[in-house]
């Protein structure tokens, strides 16, 4: 249960999206191109974020590029 508490941890690091055009997911209504997000956790695969929901969402690292 420890996810339900991300959206209050200390940001790790700072990344940008560099593209939304997911083959299998629909990811362009919560990421945006060129916008800046805060990671509040990471895996191996993905990184977890606070999405334009304002909402943790959990996206691969191949949207993003770090800051």
């Amino acid at each position: 249960m420890i996810h339900k508490n991300w959206e209050n941890n200390p940001t790790i690091k700072q990344i940008e999206c560099v593209h939304n055009d997911a083959e299998k997911f629909v990811v362009d209504s919560v990421l945006t191109p060129g916008k800046v997000y805060d990671v509040k956790n990471e895996s191996e695969e993905f990184y977890f974020v606070i999405d334009n929901s304002g909402r943790i969402g959990g996206f691969y690292k191949d949207y993003f590029k770090e800051v």
